[in-house]
């Protein structure tokens, strides 16, 4: 299924640039004229997915997040974030709540939060590659075509 529109979107993997991110996001989806909730829980996944790639993709160093949105028919909204870090060693042991590598402070929530958030997230990760997040939310607006 093709996307109705897109957007690309490049940042580095810095704290700062998380804001950023999850807020053009979020304007992005605004032109399907979703309910508040729906557009926090856009901003909380992206958000999530973003702060994943600072933290663990690149824990050591500062490198590239890349980011993709797509609108399609049905108000299905579709998000990637993908990085080109360490990557993860076992996605389905990560993908459960409260399993962290790095203890401390962190709750291991991250990919818990996405999925209560989203209707569909899909990861894949290869080690040394890089992992992609890709959410998939349904908004309740209007659908895109509809202009």
């Amino acid at each position: 299924m093709k996307a109705l529109n897109e957007m690309k979107l490049q940042i580095e993997s810095r704290s700062v640039n998380e804001g950023f991110a999850r807020a053009t996001v979020a304007a992005f989806a605004a032109q399907l004229d979703p309910n508040i909730e729906d557009i926090s829980d856009i901003k909380t996944a992206v958000s999530e997915a973003v702060t994943n790639s600072i933290v663990h993709g690149y824990p050591d160093s500062v490198g590239k997040i890349y980011i993709w949105a797509g609108i399609y028919e049905n108000g299905l909204f579709k998000v990637k974030i993908k990085d080109r870090g360490l990557g993860i060693e076992d996605v389905k042991k990560a993908l459960e709540p409260l399993f962290t590598t790095l203890g401390g402070e962190r709750a291991g929530l991250g990919f818990a939060v996405m999925e209560s958030f989203c209707d569909k997230i899909h990861v894949t990760s290869k080690i040394g590659k890089g992992t992609t997040v890709t959410l998939e939310k349904f908004l309740k607006g209007r659908n895109c075509g509809d202009d």
